[in-house]
C-alpha cells in the first residue's frame, strides 16, 4: 500500500487510498449503518451493489446507503485508488428534516441507481480528505463539501427519485435481484438454502453460486449480515434486545447474541438496553 489516510470525527469517516499492488482476494463483503459515497480514481475493478454489477472508471461516484450490501470486485492485481467518505443520513437534519438531499438514499430500491459519473468532483473529494490544523475548520469544510456533493448528485435525481445516469433500464429483473430483493423483505422470516431453492425454483448449489457472485459472500453470510444492521436500528429506536432478535428472524436468542457481539464488539443490551 502506498497511501493511506483516514480520519474519523463527528461520525464523518474520510479515507483515501492508493495501493500499487492490490490483490483483489482481500476485499469482502461490506455492509454499514452510514451512507457512503465512494469516489474511483484509478486501476481496473467493477463494483457490486446489492448484485448490481457496475463498471468503474475514473471519476465513478457510487452512493450507498445504510444497509445496502456492497463489494469491489478487482479485474487485475495492481493499483486502486480511491476515496470514501461515510456519514449519518441524519446528518443534516437540523437544516433538512425531509431528507431531500438524501433522496439519493431513500428513494430507490437497493442496488439500482447508485452510480454517477463525476470526473469534475475529484477535488471535492481530496479536500474532504485533507489533513487541516484546526478540528473546527476541518468540521466546517467536511459539512460543506458532503452538502456540495450531495446538491450536485441531486441535480440528477427526478422527481421520482431516478438518478439519470444515462443508462437504459432493464425491463426485467435478473434472478439474483429477485433473491435479494426477497430476502430483503422477508428477513424475519424463515431464509434458508433449501427454502430459497425451493421458492425460486433452482437448485441449493445453485443458491450459493448466485449469492456469491452478487454480493461476495455466502447466503448465510449475506442474511445473518442483514439482520443484524436490522436489529440495531431496532435496538436504537426502543425495542428489547429479545424483541430485535426474534424480529429478525433469530430464532435462539444466543445465536443473536453471539454475531451481535462478533460483528459490533459490544453486547446488544450493554448498549442500547
Amino acid at each position: 500500500m502506498e497511501f493511506f489516510y483516514e480520519h474519523e470525527a463527528d461520525e464523518i469517516y474520510t479515507r483515501h487510498v492508493r495501493e500499487e499492488h492490490a490483490d483483489g482476494s482481500g476485499y469482502k463483503m461490506h455492509i454499514h449503518e452510514r451512507c457512503e459515497l465512494y469516489y474511483f480514481i484509478d486501476g481496473k475493478a467493477d463494483y457490486l451493489v446489492e448484485g448490481t454489477e457496475y463498471h468503474m472508471k475514473q471519476g465513478s461516484l457510487l452512493a450507498m446507503g445504510p444497509g445496502e450490501v456492497h463489494r469491489a470486485k478487482l479485474l487485475s492485481n495492481g493499483i486502486y485508488e480511491r476515496y470514501a467518505v461515510n456519514f449519518p443520513i441524519s446528518l443534516f437534519d437540523d437544516i433538512d428534516p425531509e431528507r431531500r438531499l438524501m433522496r439519493l438514499y431513500t428513494e430507490r430500491s437497493l442496488g439500482q441507481m447508485n452510480l454517477y459519473e463525476k470526473p469534475g468532483f475529484e477535488e471535492l473529494f481530496e479536500r474532504l480528505c485533507r489533513e487541516y490544523d484546526d478540528d473546527y475548520d476541518r468540521k466546517l469544510i467536511a459539512y460543506r463539501l458532503i452538502m456540495e456533493i450531495l446538491s450536485g448528485l441531486d441535480d440528477e435525481f427526478d422527481d421520482a427519485g431516478e438518478v439519470k445516469t444515462g443508462g437504459k433500464r432493464r425491463k426485467k429483473s435478473t434472478l439474483s435481484e429477485r433473491i435479494l430483493r426477497y430476502v430483503n423483505s422477508h428477513i424475519s422470516d424463515e431464509l434458508s438454502i433449501p427454502h430459497l431453492a425451493d421458492k425460486f425454483y433452482v437448485s441449493q448449489s445453485q443458491i450459493g453460486r448466485i449469492f456469491k457472485q452478487s454480493t461476495g459472500a455466502s447466503p448465510w453470510e449475506y442474511i445473518t449480515a442483514k439482520r443484524l444492521v436490522t436489529a440495531r436500528k431496532m435496538l436504537e429506536d426502543g425495542k428489547t434486545a429479545g424483541e430485535a432478535a426474534e424480529k429478525c428472524g433469530f430464532g435462539d436468542y444466543s445465536a443473536f447474541y453471539r454475531a451481535y457481539v462478533k460483528r459490533y464488539g459490544e453486547s446488544p443490551r450493554g448498549k442500547h438496553g
